[in-house]
């Protein structure tokens, strides 16, 4: 057995911990099968949405993990319930007031209101399939259109007829009593209009495998149970599709939680052992509202890959996946600056941190070195500051502090800078209001910006701190590139002129100068936007020229 193994099957990481819930389902052998299967379903009701690829990532991961515990070749599908009648129109669609006259239809059977394909159904497939294979996925795509009228899922259907009575009972135990009069686990498509009814069944019959109804005007069908003349509903489809593709792993958001021994029962009904499965909490906006893909808030996949790399979003994803997580633009910084500090950390590890390491899961243990010389938050900061346009004004900033970088040698840096400057553009800079400063803090950015221009300016500033400190440390030595002696320099000013408590004079820093709350590493900050610029933006903080 391999080290790598040895101590996945030991890892405390949740998506080790999943795997092997899923090996203990094959102790004594592979699946007759051949393959484990790993499967995500999605709703194509409307544009793909951000918690789809936490979904389909999040499964990735859990893959990846079992391929390092076990040999069992594996699969991932992504089903599609696209054959779902629409029962809302989005708010997020152009030419919307066109989808009324086809609610209840098929996805697959709506006109796509972008005009790009067949249907709505076949628009939003197509979408999820671009998105999965921009993020390098490896899945099979299942759609429930063919699944159903292909006649995948006819043996299962005929036994969902011979077990009529046994899922019915599953099912009525959780409806209401008046639901429970008209309901059935069957969803005829009406011969002529199309539309997915939800009517009673008069007749389910084992013999010719065909249920009969009334429509909406009285009339009787009679129509057969295969070859997508009817669905199920979504909760027996959810056990039903389990069965008849031996689905051995799928998670969910907490939604579902209470539909899972549903699920369970009916695909046990059915004839197939219940896959295990995983709950996640769900993703909410800034407003604490539950992300929908129909009302279209929160962040979209769009949106964040504006502001930030693919990566930063698996690292998010992969955070405390049994919290609930408010997706707002405020997060995208964080989980940048704290991805590449995992990236930097992970090579310094030793395999059983390695193995716990989120960024181990992202990249499936091939993990790259990080590259970003200088914090996304940082050059947020530095855009504020330089009012900075473009990547190329960033460049000039970066090679200060880091000569040797270069947009053709750190890419993920030169990615980011471009993300920095859209992002404080459409984020930070609206939201920023500068103020003028105290009396107090006038004195101490005089003091700063003076202590700035000479070494023995800034050395005597130190010394100053250490005699009302009371004590005699030695001065260190005067470098205006290293960013820990300016640090040592902003610090000691805070010291001279009484801040109490010290951050008291940072917060001032950065509301007088950059117009925020809370900011850089300050000493960083100079270092990277230069001695000479900062006193120029001190100095025109004290000329009342920011506020």
């Amino acid at each position: 057995m391999s080290d790598v193994r040895e101590e996945a099957l030991k890892s405390k990481a949740w998506p080790f911990e999943e795997a092997r819930r899923v090996l203990k389902r094959y102790a004594k052998g592979a699946p007759e099968k051949g393959y484990v299967l790993f499967e995500t379903g999605y709703g194509p009701s409307g544009l793909p949405h951000i918690g789809t690829f936490g979904e389909v990532a999040r499964t990735t991961m859990i893959k990846k993990a079992f391929e390092t515990i076990s040999d069992i070749p594996t699969k991932l599908i992504c089903f599609s319930d696209d054959l779902d009648g629409m029962r809302k129109v989005p708010g997020n669609v152009p030419n919307a007031d066109s989808l009324h006259e086809h609610l209840q239809k098929p996805l697959t059977s709506v006109p796509d209101p972008f005009g790009t394909h067949e249907s709505f159904g076949h628009h939003n497939n197509a979408m999820l399939r671009r998105f999965l294979d921009t993020f390098g996925f490896e899945y099979e795509f299942y759609s429930a259109k063919e699944f159903y009228e292909s006649g995948q899922f006819d043996e299962v259907l005929k036994r969902a007829v011979d077990k009529y009575d046994d899922v019915m009972a599953i099912m009525l135990k959780s409806l209401r009593e008046e639901r429970r009069q008209t309901y059935s686990i069957f969803l005829p498509i009406h011969p002529e209009t199309g539309r997915v009814l939800y009517v009673p069944m008069k007749k389910v019959c084992a013999e010719t495998y065909t249920v009969t109804f009334d429509d909406e005007d009285g009339k009787e069908w009679t129509l057969p149970v295969t070859g997508g003349n009817v669905k199920l509903q979504w909760k027996p489809d959810f056990g039903a599709r389990w069965a008849a593709l031996e689905v051995d792993f799928e998670m969910y958001g907490k939604d579902h939680s209470t539909n899972t021994p549903i699920y369970d029962g009916i695909c046990r009904v059915l004839g197939h052992r219940a896959p295990e499965h995983f709950t996640y909490e769900l993703f909410l906006d800034a407003n604490g509202q539950k992300i929908s893909k129909t009302s279209g808030n929160g962040i979209s996949i769009v949106e964040w890959l504006t502001y930030a790399s693919t990566e930063s979003l698996a690292y998010f994803m992969y955070q405390k996946p049994k919290t609930a997580k408010r997706m707002h633009f405020d997060v995208i910084p964080k989980a940048v600056d704290e991805y590449h500090q995992q990236l930097r950390a992970y090579h310094t590890q030793d395999l059983k941190a390695q193995l716990n390491n989120p960024v181990w899961h992202i990249h499936g243990g091939d993990v790259p070195q990080s590259d970003m010389v200088v914090p996304f938050s940082m050059l947020l900061n530095l855009a504020s500051a330089s009012s900075a346009e473009d990547k190329a004004t960033m460049w000039g900033f970066i090679n200060k502090y880091a000569p040797d970088a270069t947009p053709e040698s750190n890419p993920a840096m030169d990615q980011a800078a471009g993300f920095a400057v859209a992002y404080f553009n459409d984020f930070v800079k609206p939201a920023k209001v500068f103020r003028l400063p105290t009396d107090q803090e006038r004195a101490a950015l005089t003091d700063l910006a003076d202590a700035l221009k000479s070494p023995e300016a800034a050395l005597a500033a130190i010394a100053r701190k250490n005699e009302l400190a009371g004590n005699d440390d030695p001065l260190p030595e005067a470098d205006f590139a290293d960013e820990e002696f300016l640090q040592s320099v902003v610090f000691a000013i805070g010291k001279i002129h009484g801040f109490e408590p010290l951050r008291a004079w940072f917060s001032a820093i950065y509301e007088v100068l950059l117009g925020a709350s809370q900011g850089p590493r300050f000493g960083g900050f100079i270092a990277l936007y230069g001695v000479e610029g900062t006193i120029a933006l001190i100095e025109k903080a004290l000329a009342g020229e920011l506020a």
